[in-house]
């Protein structure tokens, strides 16, 4: 690697490996820098530099292997290797989450999800047991969990949040109300804001002409 990469640089990763996913499913073997800056609505400057953090991985006069690239990135954002995942929240957004999201796609296992509703406690959805979160602390000492989905209401956010972490839980993925911030260095957080994205497209049909749409 040939220097620390920005979070600008990281957030657009994943973006690269949904293209590149595309670009192999359609049969795609090889890709410029410039097609697939067009792809993004970047600069082929742009995804040079982007690549130079890792060392490159293009040959000049050639391009990208759309295969190797899409691998070496799916490497270095981890999800190469399988990873096991709970959900705390069996309501609307949790269901919906745990019923369409393909988290297979990205090695991660949902294993279980756990509420507080008499009603869904015991049930399954789409395969995941529903448990009560009175046992989250006996299933965490049981079972190794890296990430922790919260779809909670706001003011069990911050608690379930530590109780997860105390159980070994290694990242936490936050879709409520509510922006999680812990002082914990070695826990990230992720918070998920669907209202921001509204927000922006909003800003975008106000004032489409004249913004900057570089990344």
């Amino acid at each position: 690697m040939n220097k620390k990469p920005s979070w600008a640089v990281i957030r657009r990763l994943p973006r690269y490996f949904r293209h590149l996913r595309e670009l192999e499913a359609l049969g795609e073997k090889k890709i410029s820098s410039g097609n697939l800056a067009a792809r993004m609505g970047l600069t082929a400057s742009q995804v040079r530099q982007d690549f130079n953090c890792f060392g490159g991985f293009g040959q000049q006069g050639y391009g990208y292997n759309v295969g190797d690239l899409k691998r070496s990135i799916a490497e270095i954002l981890g999800i190469d290797k399988p990873r096991r995942a709970i959900i705390a929240g069996a309501g609307n957004l949790g269901r919906a989450l745990i019923r369409n999201f393909s988290f297979p796609r990205y090695q991660v296992e949902l294993v279980a999800a756990f509420d507080v509703d008499p009603c869904l406690i015991g049930q399954e959805i789409s395969g995941v047991p529903v448990l009560a979160l009175t046992e989250l602390e006996r299933y965490l000492l049981e079972n190794a969990i890296d990430i922790g989905l919260l779809t909670l209401p706001r003011e069990f956010v911050l608690p379930v949040a530590m109780r997860m972490v105390a159980g070994g839980v290694r990242g936490l993925w936050n879709f409520t109300s509510m922006d999680l911030h812990l002082d914990l260095p070695n826990i990230p957080v992720e918070n998920v804001h669907f209202s921001e994205s509204l927000m922006v497209l909003s800003y975008q049909l106000e004032n489409n002409e004249g913004i900057n749409r570089e990344f």
